[in-house]
Parts: C-alpha cells; sequence; structure tokens
C-alpha cells in the first residue's frame, strides 16, 4: 500500500499539488474553502490511531432555508451545526452542540430522517469501546444508551467548559453485548425505533429504542442457519435488545447498507467478502469476493440494481444485484478504498433512441438535471430502462470513490458495460475492456491508461462487442443466477413474527487475518492471485474463488477507468456525500470540505475573509 503522503511520489510538484477545482462533462466542480467544517480552532486533528472522521446529513425542513444540520466526529468530539453548504460561509463559532468524551471516541452516526423536525433529531452514535447513544443534539439530550449497563457521567465541568456549553462525558467499561468498536450504525428504512449496529467483532445486532437491553448479558438461541451465516435471538422472559444477532463468514463487518426500497441489506467484511441478504425473510441472496484483501465499503444505485464495493485490493467493483455476478471493475485508486457512494443527482437517464443522438456534450448536458425532482424521479426512470424492451433508453450511472490515497475518483458506469451485447451510439466514458492476451493484473499499478491489446473508448465512438473471455460463461452465469436466488418454502415461525414487527437483521462473524498493508494492486500478478488471496480457511475457501462468478480473473470483466482522478488531500479520505447543490468530502485531519457543483456556487472567499480561516484546505 502506497501511504498518503507517498502517493505521489516519484510524480513531481504537480502530482503532489492539492486540487480545488474539477472538470467533468456537466461543468467545473469548485472548493469552497469558505464553507469549510472542521473544530472551530482550525487546527489540523492528529490522526494517529484515531477513528475515522465521518459525517451525517438531515434535513429538518427549517423555514429560515437553512433546513440542513451536519454532525461529525474528530478524535474524541462530537459536533452538530447547521449546514449552510454552498450559500453561506461557515460559522465555527457557533455549534449546536458539541461534545467531547472520555475514555471513548465516537467511530460512526446517522440521523433518522422520519422523524427529524426542527425541533428535535435522533441520533445514533456509535463508540470505539462498543456502546450506542441515542442523542438529540438540538435539544441537547441524552435519551438512551445501548451495550452499557451504567449510564453515561459527565464529568466536572471546567469554567472553560461552562462558558463554551460543552458537555464532557465519560464511561466505564460494563458493555454486556459486545466489547468491539462499532464499525457502522444505521436507522432501518422507514423505522422510527428499529436500529442496526455492526461492531469489529464480526457481529451485527438489531435494537429497539423503545426496549431495555438488560443488566445481564444476553443469552441467544439460534432462529435460522445457512451457508456462512447464523441468526440468533435473545433468549429471555420478555422483550429485550437485542432482539436478533447475526454471525456472518469469518471476517470483521466493516459496513452495511440497506437497498433503496429497504429490502435487502448488503454487508462487506474483512474476509473479503460482499453478502447480500433479503431483510425479512432472513435469507441470503448472493454473494461476491474481492479480488484480494477485506472489502471496506459498499452502496447501492438508486434503483438498487447495481452494488459497488471498495476495498483493499484498491479496486471498485460493480455488481449486479439480479445476476448475482461482477460486471465490471475500475482501478483508479493507489491505495486502499475508503467510501464508494452513487450521485444521484447525476445519474441520467435518456428516454429518447440514443441512435439517434448526434449533438455535443452541451446538448447532452441538458438531458443532465441537477435538480431534487430528477433525484426523486431516478429511481422509476431506472425501472423502466430496465423493464422497456420495446423502447431503447439510455442509462448513465454516476458513482465516486475516496481513498487513503487521498483521491477523489469520479465513475460512469454506461451502457456499453451494462448491456455490452446491445449497438450503441456512444460512450461517455474511458472503458478499458481487457481482451484475452492483455497484461497481467500486475501491470495494472503502472499504466491503468496504457495502450496495447486494451481496447479504450471514449467521446462518440462505438465500442466494438465485448470479446468472449470477457464475459463470464453462460454455464457460469446461471450457475450464480441459480445460487443467488431467495429460498423458497416457509419461514420459520420466529422469523415471521419478527417480519410482522418490520425487523430484518444479519449478522457477521469476524475474521482475525490481519491484511498485509504493503500488498496493493501493483504488486498482483495473475501468477501470485491465488496466493495472495489465501486468508484463514473458512467454508469457502477465498483461493479457490478466484476465476469463478464469485471472483473472476481480471481478464474476465471490464476495467472501468475514472472519469476524473485528484488529490484533495494531505491525510487519507474517510466522507463522500453526494447533496443537491454540491459534493462533501472529509479527511483525517478533521476538514469537512463542499465542493460546488456547476451552476451552484455561493459566496466568493472573497466576500468573506474575515471567515476564512487560516487553517483552510485549499
Amino acid at each position: 500500500m502506497l501511504l498518503p503522503k507517498m502517493a505521489a511520489e516519484g510524480g513531481g510538484k504537480e502530482m503532489n499539488e492539492i486540487k480545488t477545482q474539477f472538470t467533468t462533462r456537466e461543468g467545473l466542480y469548485k472548493l469552497l474553502s469558505h464553507s469549510e467544517y472542521s473544530r472551530p480552532n482550525r487546527v489540523p486533528f492528529n490522526s494517529q490511531g484515531s477513528n475515522p472522521v465521518k459525517v451525517s446529513f438531515v434535513n429538518v425542513n427549517d423555514q429560515s432555508g437553512n433546513g440542513d444540520r451536519v454532525c461529525f466526529n474528530v478524535g474524541r468530539e462530537l459536533y452538530f451545526y447547521i449546514y449552510k453548504g454552498v450559500r453561506k460561509a461557515a460559522d465555527l463559532s457557533k455549534p449546536i452542540d458539541k461534545r467531547i468524551y472520555k475514555g471513548t471516541q465516537p467511530t460512526c452516526h446517522d440521523f433518522n430522517h422520519l422523524t427529524a423536525t426542527a425541533e428535535s433529531v435522533s441520533l445514533l452514535v456509535g463508540f470505539s469501546a462498543g456502546q450506542v447513544q441515542l442523542i438529540d443534539p438540538i435539544k441537547k439530550e441524552t435519551s438512551k444508551l445501548f451495550n452499557e449497563e451504567a449510564r453515561w457521567k459527565k464529568s466536572r465541568l471546567h469554567l472553560e467548559d461552562i462558558f463554551n456549553s460543552v458537555r464532557v462525558w465519560s464511561v466505564e467499561n460494563l458493555r454486556l453485548i459486545d466489547k468491539s468498536r462499532v464499525t457502522c450504525v444505521k436507522w432501518v428504512p422507514g423505522s422510527e425505533s428499529l436500529f442496526l449496529v455492526a461492531h469489529s467483532s464480526g457481529n451485527m445486532y438489531l435494537y429497539n429504542v423503545e426496549h431495555t437491553c438488560g443488566t445481564t448479558a444476553p443469552h441467544y438461541q439460534l432462529l435460522k442457519q445457512g451457508d456462512s451465516f447464523a441468526v440468533h435471538t435473545c433468549k429471555s422472559k420478555s422483550t429485550r435488545n437485542p432482539l436478533l444477532k447475526w454471525t456472518v463468514g469469518e471476517g470483521a463487518l466493516n459496513e452495511f447498507a440497506f437497498s433503496p426500497d429497504g429490502k435487502f441489506l448488503a454487508c462487506v467484511s474483512q474476509d473479503g467478502f460482499l453478502r447480500v441478504f433479503n431483510f425479512d425473510t432472513v435469507e441470503l441472496h448472493g454473494t461476491m469476493k474481492s479480488y484480494f484483501g477485506g472489502l471496506l465499503c459498499v452502496c447501492w444505485s438508486p434503483d438498487g440494481k447495481y452494488i459497488v464495493t471498495g476495498g483493499e485490493d484498491d479496486l471498485v467493483t460493480v455488481w449486479c444485484f439480479v445476476d448475482c455476478r461482477v460486471i465490471a471493475r475500475g482501478h483508479g485508486h493507489k491505495s486502499w478504498v475508503s467510501v464508494v457512494a452513487f450521485d444521484p443527482y447525476t445519474t441520467s437517464v435518456e428516454e429518447s433512441d440514443p441512435m439517434e443522438f448526434s449533438g455535443s456534450d452541451e446538448d447532452f448536458q441538458d438531458l443532465i438535471n441537477l435538480g431534487r425532482d430528477r433525484a426523486n424521479s431516478t429511481q422509476s426512470r431506472l425501472s423502466k430502462r430496465n423493464s422497456t424492451d420495446s423502447r431503447p433508453v439510455s442509462v448513465t450511472y454516476r458513482f465516486g470513490s475516496v481513498g487513503q490515497d487521498t483521491q477523489l475518483c469520479l465513475w460512469d458506469l454506461t451502457e456499453d458495460i451494462l448491456f455490452p451485447h446491445q449497438p450503441l451510439s456512444r460512450t461517455r466514458t474511458h472503458t478499458n475492456v481487457m481482451n484475452a492476451t492483455s497484461p497481467p493484473a500486475g501491470n495494472l499499478g503502472n499504466n491503468s491508461g496504457s495502450n496495447g491489446n486494451n481496447i479504450v473508448t471514449s467521446g462518440n465512438s462505438v465500442p466494438p462487442p465485448l470479446p468472449r473471455s470477457n464475459s463470464l460463461p453462460h454455464s457460469a452465469v446461471s450457475s450464480a443466477s441459480s445460487k443467488c436466488s431467495v429460498m423458497e418454502g416457509p419461514i420459520a415461525t420466529g422469523v415471521s413474527k419478527f417480519a410482522t414487527l418490520s425487523l430484518h437483521d444479519r449478522k457477521e462473524r469476524h475474521h482475525e487475518k490481519d491484511h498485509k498493508r504493503n500488498h496493493s494492486m501493483g504488486h498482483i500478478s495473475s501468477k501470485s492471485s491465488d496466493k495472495l488471496n489465501l486468508v484463514t480457511k473458512t467454508k469457502t475457501d477465498p483461493a479457490k474463488t478466484l476465476g469463478t462468478p464469485l471472483c473472476p480473473r481480471m481478464e474476465d470483466v471490464p476495467l472501468l477507468e475514472p472519469l476524473i482522478c485528484k488529490k484533495i488531500a494531505h491525510e487519507r479520505l474517510t466522507v463522500l456525500i453526494f447533496l443537491e447543490d454540491c459534493i462533501v468530502t472529509a479527511c483525517q485531519e478533521g476538514f469537512i470540505c463542499t465542493w460546488a457543483r456547476p451552476g451552484k456556487v455561493g459566496l466568493l472567499p472573497s466576500q468573506n475573509q474575515a471567515n476564512s480561516p487560516s487553517g483552510t484546505v485549499v
């Protein structure tokens, strides 16, 4: 792995320069230094040994026009601000709420968008010591504590803390459910009370905020068991938390994500597997194995038909939910990929015959609507694309990724990848399709856009049909599809009971093997792939998955090139969020940056020099 400060070594001064703007087909994105959020003193955070900086947003429908609220953690501190984005400069001197924790650090958080109002919000916060806290930063209240027998205690306040309205909290090590770090916490979609928590132990738990956790360690009984997973219920006379406990595979659970309709759950683990479950029926829908190492992040396309993952193989991998197979990989990062996210505001659907299109990029730009209406209608229009055979509809998915190499990459997933056997009039992304005689995977780190046997399509050119070797054999695809189909038959009585309560849940078992950080895509060759994929043996030996539908070889699937790839920070990037008028990124130094979308620029930094701090990343 290339460390952040070494990522551009040998590339010259220009390669090491922090970018403040970049251009895509829809226009120019600009970094707004006056809209950067951080700790009030603006001093870069010493990130050594600390948990990743995370950012959560919620809209409270504030009539003042500033309806967005932002929460972020930096070290042992947690901040809650009014987010003014591209409209106005950030005022870091006036946080709505600020908390400092002792004995533990915030690791992740999530707002309940269903219940948020201008007077109250429900925020879940996970911690490094395993606890989960439910707070209301608007009312400045702490509602409940989960996975902790003792209550949080306010420490003695110093005069300075009282003046700044800072609450300092301490906690004792009395976790009863799981003592490992919380890696991901999310509200169950459509629920006001259910939430799911994942731990570095590999376990995942379902909670209900209306129930208590009990004063003794829970006892579990098996509810359902399947291939590499098991689900247990909490055995007690009265209903208590956790409602369900999931154990999946052998790897630590790094992240999970609900599908847009809330019916499915995608989990990625340190064992390198993506596992997708039906959340209601507790059935395994499909699996995928990384090319190498653990998977760190996962996201769904706006229509729920594709899943993108990223991890320690330095790749982004696109997995088709319907066919349960890898359809593309993207190589652009020089180190581990920490976050992947789809951009619903730039994902475009053209409902006219693409063969009749002959305009320029400026003409095509008119088809892209960055407003909220387009984002809300994306899912239905994408569904139409996938269900309409008589009338061609062109679709382009936009997604992004950030990583430990401090780079932001944007990717376009186009028709030539989604439907490789359909004739197209244009391809609007660079797509590097490796044929059977292409260089081995070990050469990827040298030049992902090199010539030779690679087929590069761009502009309005018509891509040639994919070679036979670039598509999975028909038998393999059929096998994958049959394995990923949801099991039919009667559901266990206990599962039915939980389904009626809108409960959907599963759990990941953890994998103790430490990944060797010095391995990156530049070290992987076709001869060494099997060796590098050897991890602690489980029921599914990862070494035997290479070259199968679970993990196709590099030459078996198209290789995407990023639309843009820019170094935008000094420290590793940990956040990527797409909003209506901007893109939000954050690095481990504790700086939350706002990138204005084309035509959405607010105040210029020169108009707000007093609020433009010296510590701004530019």
